[in-house]
């Protein structure tokens, strides 16, 4: 299944707060909101992931 991966890796899993200070660098991840910390690509993996899952259950239109 197929969904939008744009600002995966700067959404915090944590709070939600997108922004690109949310990467300071390639790899890793800071929220500048919640503090929360983590791996760059392990934060938009599960970004996509609860993605991915909200779109599973959304009813059709």
């Amino acid at each position: 299944m197929a969904v939008d991966p744009r600002n995966t890796s700067r959404r915090c899993p944590a709070c939600g707060h997108t922004a690109k200070e949310n990467r300071p660098t390639q790899d890793k991840f800071h929220c500048q909101v919640c503090g929360h910390a983590a791996h760059a690509d392990t934060v938009g993996a599960l970004n996509v992931l609860r993605a991915g899952l909200a779109r599973r259950e959304a009813t059709p239109a």
